[in-house]
């Protein structure tokens, strides 16, 4: 089984590995944690981690207590924007597993987990970015409810109701 619970502290670390997970980009094209995470496009994602409208929910394993998932959302600005950003007062969602933990549900646990934690601090809804190739998780979120509300090259931006 599965406990899901806040970020803590000391794992950031943690986080960020999940956060470069997250990314949709080919194995032998994506560029290194390092390298990836601090551009321009990514750093937005981590950077001050913890400030007001942020929330991370990590999942662990009960048995071993160790992080293999997360699911997060981030407020962003018009001068500032997500690559699932809709408007200011819509916060952007992201969702990673590890490998192993994939295809057992986790994913669809952490979802509703996040979904109610948004309603609790008052968001009204929750936008995203996702690959059109990252057909798994196109269907997740359908199912959840999420719509398709715009796009851009390969990625389509996603509204829940």
């Amino acid at each position: 089984m599965y406990e899901v619970r806040y970020l803590k502290e000391n794992e950031k670390n943690f986080f960020l590995e999940i956060l470069y997970e997250s990314i949709y980009i080919e194995e032998e094209r994506k560029p290194s944690i390092e390298v990836l995470l601090y551009t321009n496009e990514f750093i937005k994602y981590h950077q001050d981690l913890g400030r007001k409208g942020d929330t991370v929910l990590v999942a662990t394993d009960d048995q071993l207590g160790t992080p293999i998932g997360a699911v997060w959302y981030r407020l962003f600005s018009s001068e500032k924007r997500g690559y699932g950003y809709v408007d200011d007062y819509t916060p952007e969602l992201g969702i990673a597993l590890k490998k192993e933990a994939r295809g057992k549900g986790l994913g669809n646990k952490l979802m509703r987990a996040i979904m109610e934690e948004a309603k609790n601090n008052n968001f009204r809804r929750l936008s995203l970015s996702v690959d059109i190739d990252n057909t798994n998780a196109i269907n997740l979120y359908r199912r959840l409810g999420f719509v398709e509300v715009g796009g851009e090259g390969k990625s389509i931006t996603m509204l829940s109701g």
